[in-house]
């Protein structure tokens, strides 16, 4: 499988990851990104046993868009610094459904996660009983048309589902969302792209 990569050097891979990969193995078996960048590092660069690459972050299978994984164990220390800190910025391109009101606002919720169902739900407050995360995503409309919107979306924070789950919980599911939506859209797959992420160097400090 090609992989589109966007930029490599000794200590970062960024590439684009298709939509419908695993960002890492799970137990379906089924092919994921990890595995596959680390096989072609190794007939690239004819590496002799095995090759160390680090996942910094992860995409929800069915999102497709712009990964970084560190080649080194200090990028992938320092990268991983970097996100517990918040300083890597993550910017998304969605399709929802229905027009806003306004045109960019803030959404903050408290995400609880349910392991057996895999699904978020999102809470305008924190329940004492069951205390969710609190999750802040930007949200700028771009463009309408035929009851959707065209959103840009700079995330605050990193939790599973926080996109789709977000959104649902607004009012405005991600197109072709099937787990928290209607599962209906403009193409049948998932209106959610990763378009931007922007980190500091690891080495290079900038």
């Amino acid at each position: 499988m090609k992989v589109r990569i966007l930029y490599e050097d000794n200590h970062l891979l960024v590439v684009e990851k298709p939509a419908g990969i695993l960002s890492q193995a799970d137990r379906s078996g089924d092919p994921d990104m990890l595995t596959i960048l680390k096989q072609d590092l190794k007939e690239r660069y004819n590496k002799p046993g095995r090759v160390y690459l680090g996942l910094v972050h992860r995409l929800d299978r069915p999102v497709g868009g712009v990964m970084v994984f560190a080649k080194t164990s200090k990028a992938a220390s320092r990268l991983s610094e970097q996100m517990r800190k918040r300083e890597i910025r993550k910017t998304y391109l969605a399709v929802v459904e229905g027009v806003f009101k306004k045109s960019e606002g803030l959404l903050r919720h408290y995400l609880v996660k349910d392991n057996r169902t895999n699904t978020v739900a999102a809470h305008l407050a924190s329940d004492p009983d069951a205390p969710g995360k609190e999750s802040l995503l930007e949200y700028a409309v771009l463009g309408e048309r035929e009851n959707l919107s065209l959103v840009r979306i700079m995330l605050h924070t990193g939790r599973p589902h926080q996109i789709r789950s977000q959104f649902a919980a607004s009012g405005h599911p991600v197109c072709g969302d099937r787990k928290y939506g209607k599962g209906v859209g403009v193409s049948g797959q998932l209106a959610l792209w990763a378009w931007r992420l922007a980190v500091i160097h690891p080495t290079l400090k900038n």
